[in-house]
């Protein structure tokens, strides 16, 4: 039985902009610094997944970028791109490639991908086949551009189940790894702590939601606020910090997608209120 501790202050905590999908970069640094908080997981602003356009349109330079997030004091952990591990061709691939100029200037610890597949099917033969052939490219690439900034995989979708991600992991064994747990705990039945045992030091980043069991528009499931669900926060958190996990952890309040759900400062005043940071 693990003891819960008191507090989580000593993470490093961070939140997607899935949650306030509209704010321009200038509001969600305000936002991060008014919360204390001192990275940001950047998917959406401005409405709008298409980050690096708008980055072009606003900075036209990275080195641009990079400066104003010093001026901000708020850093990006992550720029979340769309590529799949399975199920991608040269057009996502050439989308992903944009965000790499401006992930390098600015430090990023990584650029997310999906795993892709099904969640069904887990990483069959054929996925695994496109998933070492994606990882392979992404390899080339990295080598022959000198990119500094690596992929971080989701467990989405294929890797929610523990043997796919054992299958991926003992090919590429220093493959970076974004968990979601509620994804892993929801999707694959897999609990927390045996989940954990196949990831180790492969964690990234750990993304922390909660639901309850009440259909939605999208899911078999209702996303609510943090600790008013079912989904075993404090085992969660307590397991990491038993493990003394160093990466990120990541409130991912998935409001652009769910738009049911209230404005993000909800879940992050709740996270205050659990003395999470």
């Amino acid at each position: 039985m693990i003891e819960t501790p008191k507090t989580y202050t000593d993470f490093q905590w961070t939140f997607s902009t899935l949650g306030c999908p509209e704010l321009g970069l200038d509001d969600i640094c305000k936002l991060a610094r008014d919360f204390g908080i001192s990275t940001m997981e950047l998917r959406a602003t401005e409405n709008t997944v298409e980050v690096p356009s708008l980055f072009k349109k606003r900075f036209d330079k990275p080195e641009a970028l990079a400066r104003y997030l010093e001026d901000q004091q708020v850093g990006i952990c992550s720029l979340d791109t769309s590529l799949k591990l399975v199920g991608n061709d040269e057009d996502a691939r050439k989308a992903f490639l944009e965000f790499l100029p401006w992930a390098d200037a600015i430090g990023a610890d990584m650029l997310r991908v999906f795993d892709g597949g099904s969640v069904d099917d887990g990483l069959n033969d054929d996925a695994y086949k496109q998933a070492q052939e994606t990882i392979d490219w992404w390899n080339q690439q990295k080598e022959s551009h000198g990119y500094k900034t690596d992929i971080g995989i989701e467990t989405h979708d294929s890797l929610v189940h523990n043997q796919s991600l054992d299958r991926i992991l003992q090919a590429h064994p220093n493959l970076k790894i974004i968990w979601d747990t509620h994804h892993t705990w929801k999707k694959a039945k897999e609990p927390i702590e045996t989940y954990w045992k196949h990831l180790g030091s492969n964690t990234c980043n750990v993304h922390i939601k909660d639901s309850i069991s009440v259909p939605s528009a999208r899911h078999p499931f209702t996303y609510v606020n943090l600790g008013d669900g079912e989904f075993p926060l404090d085992k969660t958190l307590a397991l990491l910090k038993q493990e003394s996990y160093t990466g990120y952890v990541s409130i991912e309040w998935e409001r652009m997608w769910h738009p049911y759900l209230s404005d993000i400062k909800e879940a992050l005043s709740k996270a205050r209120e659990l003395n999470w940071f």
